[in-house]
């Protein structure tokens, strides 16, 4: 799956389709917080969109 928007805008990963929590979050040094990671969600529209950069210690 592409992500689109944020940090990792263009990235390819491979996610779970069938996972009941499929939100994902990237280790990323690009975001609001180096060390941190990128949240991203699947979209109604099919593709997956970045939410927000955490905090290493948010996780």
């Amino acid at each position: 799956m592409e992500l689109h928007g944020g940090p990792l805008d263009g990235m390819r990963v491979d996610v779970d389709a069938d996972d009941p929590d499929p939100w994902i979050a990237i280790i990323s040094d690009g975001g609001q917080h180096p060390g941190g990671r990128s949240l991203y969600a699947p979209a109604d529209s099919g593709v997956w969109r970045w939410v927000r950069d955490l905090p290493p210690e948010a996780l």
